[in-house]
């Protein structure tokens, strides 16, 4: 029977996130098991009158290609993809979780070559085309998440289908005060991190890029970073996971570097110069998404909580720094979690994970649902 919050998620797509017009080109990726959401993205496309491309992906066939990849490959590959980029106006990037797998047989320095040798190429469209990113269910994203798929696919589909129009309304004046401030300073176990994000824009997120979404980001001055951060939450990177990352700075550089795989972390963190640097500061702010999911497309929009991202930042909130890599981590700032606050210029804005002024009120879970 067919499920029409998949239409509705087909719609959602193309019109609010892509804002996809009349005779555009639209490249649809997506692995073999969201064919039926991408028959419904295809469909769509035509009702409205878009010029829809498909491309299927498969998991095996990915860590097959990956464990043998070499750079003069890749280079083909990126020319390729960069000339296909230049030929559509918009794309759709529907993942399905197969990177557990992947991973016990993939070592890391492979998904770093990848990364280097397709980031001029990927850089190309997240820059210049409009483009949204979506994980689809699958029994491997489940069991992460802890759930059943049956409940996994319902809370992923409502989810990616509420109203992001009210939550964009309700993210601006966020935007509005984190434009206007220089120093942050985060409080939490462990945690005491202060940085200035003087000059350098934020940006919404809601709905546009990601589904699910629900951030606001921007970027810390690249030198400005200083202290010590612990996150509570796991960090899925390059096929491993890691857990109680502690990161501390000097002068925005990541100076010490410890979780449960403390080796392997510095080894990527040494992938490039800006790898040690942070390329990006968030507050997530979803109502709907309160627990870790083992996806770093769900843990990054967990209300109450907060990431950094080590590495390249985006071209919205460039602060200079320069990488091959963006390496999301999560910070819950809930009770449950321990706790914590954020200051804007000495401004108690977040306390515990709920905003503290009135005007940020309605971005609390109880005021928006």
């Amino acid at each position: 029977m067919k499920d029409e919050r998949l239409t509705k998620l087909a719609e959602r797509l193309i019109h609010h996130s892509l804002r996809l017009q009349e005779k555009e080109r639209v490249l649809i990726r997506g692995p073999i098991a969201a064919k039926a959401l991408l028959k419904e993205l295809i469909d769509e496309a035509y009702r409205m009158g878009a010029y829809p491309y498909a491309e299927l992906e498969d998991d095996e066939i990915t860590s097959h290609l990956l464990r043998g990849n070499v750079k003069e490959q890749l280079d083909t590959l990126s020319e390729w993809n960069y000339k296909k980029y230049e030929d559509v106006d918009a794309l759709i990037i529907v993942s399905g979780d197969g990177s557990e797998e992947r991973g016990a047989i993939v070592p890391p320095e492979r998904y770093h070559l990848q990364e280097a040798a397709m980031k001029t190429s990927t850089m190309f469209f997240v820059n210049n085309r409009r483009w949204v990113l979506l994980n689809f269910p699958t029994t491997g994203s489940a069991k992460k998440a802890g759930m059943s798929f049956e409940q996994y696919e319902d809370f992923l589909l409502n989810v990616c289908t509420l109203d992001y129009r009210k939550m964009e309304r309700a993210m601006k004046p966020l935007k509005e005060w984190m434009e206007r401030t220089d120093q942050v300073r985060i409080l939490s176990p462990g945690t005491d991190l202060t940085f200035s994000i003087k000059n350098i824009p934020a940006v919404i997120c809601a709905g546009k890029h990601n589904l699910p979404d629900g951030e606001v980001f921007t970027a810390p001055v690249k030198d400005s970073v200083n202290g010590t951060i612990s996150f509570n939450t796991s960090s899925a990177y390059q096929g491993d996971v890691f857990q109680d990352i502690t990161l501390s700075f000097k002068e925005g550089k990541i100076m010490k570097a410890t979780s449960n795989q403390s080796d392997k972390m510095n080894k990527l963190l040494d992938g490039d110069e800006g790898s040690r640097y942070i390329g990006e500061f968030a507050m997530g702010v979803n109502p709907f998404i309160l627990e870790p999911m083992g996806d770093i497309l769900f843990d990054e929009k967990i209300s109450g909580s907060l990431h950094l991202a080590a590495g390249q930042p985006y071209q919205e909130a460039d602060n200079g720094n320069h990488s091959s890599s963006h390496w999301d981590m999560v910070l819950i700032q809930r009770p449950e979690y321990g706790g914590g606050d954020i200051y804007f210029d000495d401004i108690l804005v977040r306390k515990d994970g709920l905003f503290v002024p009135p005007e940020l009120g309605h971005l609390n879970p109880d005021h928006f649902k």
